[in-house]
């Protein structure tokens, strides 16, 4: 394996989901811890092994063949149970100029005795405002809107109130709308018969069929086309739908949640979202707070992370009192996530069990033509001018960035795209939203 992969696959762990690398010759090169529990199979078994049972003719393929980033929906490959895969791919390249592909992967759908028992944890008062919100709406079927940042723990919120709901021992099936474009929903939510278009090899089962008498959570609803809102709004209100090219009227009895980051109500006013889908998916909406208005929870936090990231070290894992004070100290524009992957480099850096302020950095990138990480505190005076004044802390963060790659790529969007590992269409709205250029 190339010395450049071996620094590739120490960063492999930033990742929170399933995360692969490929090479040019289609063959595995590194998958993460993530990726390992998920599909329970150990990295040095497959490593090595082709990329898909299609290859030659596969997603891995044509990416290296026109460098066009790509998402979906995939069947995990010489699996019996026929496991869905939500699926993103985009093209890497090392210090040297050597293409690779990585692709971030997760299971759609979870059973009931799947979902995470202890991934939500916190004692101060918005946490446990939050809880019992979530404890009502899990005793209630009104659709539930999830509110906030991006990091804050959306779709942990929405596996606590399925857990405790009617639906509990149904399936908890994921559906991430950025990844849906105009030519995927209809077939990836209702799905569609074999022959109803090109490539249709074959029947398939729909999001709606696979969640029935289970929950379907909508991540992301503010991404979802406009062109394609009204087919979920009859969905929804009906729960009957037709497969793409069927003409047989199918019925499921899905509880449907959602979440965005957007502030839909704005995207409303502003004809980028449908008013009546807006009223039909918040009858009880719910405000994740942002961690820096729980701080007292980030002890907690910190020791929930480090009971599983001490294991992979080999050793029961603390951190000093200057350390957690370090981390208090920060403002944390990504949330929770943010916290989660700056203990797991931490862990990584710290020579003993004791995590101290030396080993703690908060990452950004860095625009330099080696394309490397720096580890250094976020400067927010760095982000672009425009409209800065009116930003929040993260959409300031977001700006310095995308500002970042914009230097870097000397504003090719394609390859700022394909960085930051969405499409070309969400990094215009991005630049409009951010007021760059």
């Amino acid at each position: 394996m190339p010395q450049s992969v071996f620094k590739l696959e120490s960063l492999l762990e930033t990742h929170e989901q399933p995360f692969m690398v490929i090479g040019a010759d289609l063959h595995v090169l590194a998958v993460n811890q993530a990726w390992e529990t998920a599909f329970g199979i150990a990295r040095e078994v497959q490593v090595g092994r082709p990329c898909c049972e299609q290859q030659g003719a596969c997603r891995h393929q044509r990416l290296f063949q026109t460098l066009e980033p790509y998402g979906g929906i995939f069947e995990v490959d010489g699996r019996k149970d026929k496991k869905l895969l939500n699926v993103r791919g985009y093209p890497l390249l090392d210090a040297d100029g050597r293409l690779y592909l990585g692709e971030s992967q997760s299971l759609l759908h979870k059973r009931g005795d799947e979902v995470h028992q202890s991934g939500m944890v916190g004692k101060s008062e918005p946490f446990l405002r939050l809880k019992t919100q979530l404890q009502q709406a899990a005793a209630i079927q009104a659709p539930v809107l999830l509110l906030g940042e991006t990091g804050t723990g959306k779709e942990l919120a929405a596996e606590f109130i399925h857990r405790h709901s009617q639906h509990a021992q149904g399936e908890f099936v994921i559906a991430d709308c950025t990844v849906f474009g105009e030519d995927l929903f209809e077939s990836e939510l209702f799905g569609h018969e074999k022959g109803a278009f090109t490539g249709a090899a074959s029947g398939k089962k729909g999001l709606f069929e696979l969640a029935d008498n289970g929950t379907l959570f909508l991540d992301e609803i503010g991404e979802l086309p406009v062109s394609q809102q009204a087919k979920l709004l009859r969905a929804l209100e009906s729960g009957q739908f037709r497969r793409v090219g069927g003409t047989v009227t199918l019925k499921a009895n899905v509880r449907v949640l959602c979440a965005t980051h957007r502030n839909l109500a704005d995207m409303v006013r502003q004809g980028r979202f449908r008013e009546d889908l807006f009223y039909r998916l918040s009858v009880f909406p719910i405000e994740i707070p942002p961690l820096r208005e729980r701080k007292q929870d980030i002890p907690i936090l910190v020791e929930h992370f480090l009971k599983q990231f001490g294991p992979l070290k080999g050793q029961h894992l603390t951190i000093g009192r200057e350390g957690l004070i370090k981390l208090i100290q920060h403002g944390w524009p990504g949330n929770i996530r943010e916290l989660k992957n700056c203990l797991h480099l931490a862990t990584g850096l710290c020579a003993g069990a004791i995590i101290q302020p030396q080993d703690i950095h908060f990452m950004r990138m860095i625009g330099e033509q080696t394309g490397s990480l720096a580890m250094e505190d976020v400067d927010l005076q760095q982000a672009p001018a425009g409209n800065g004044g009116n930003m929040s802390t993260l959409e300031q963060y977001e700006a310095s960035f995308i500002g970042s790659l914009i230097k870097k790529y000397q504003g090719n969007r394609k390859l700022i795209a394909a960085e930051m590992n969405i499409s070309e269409r969400t990094l215009y709205r991005k630049l409009n939203r951010l007021n760059l250029n």
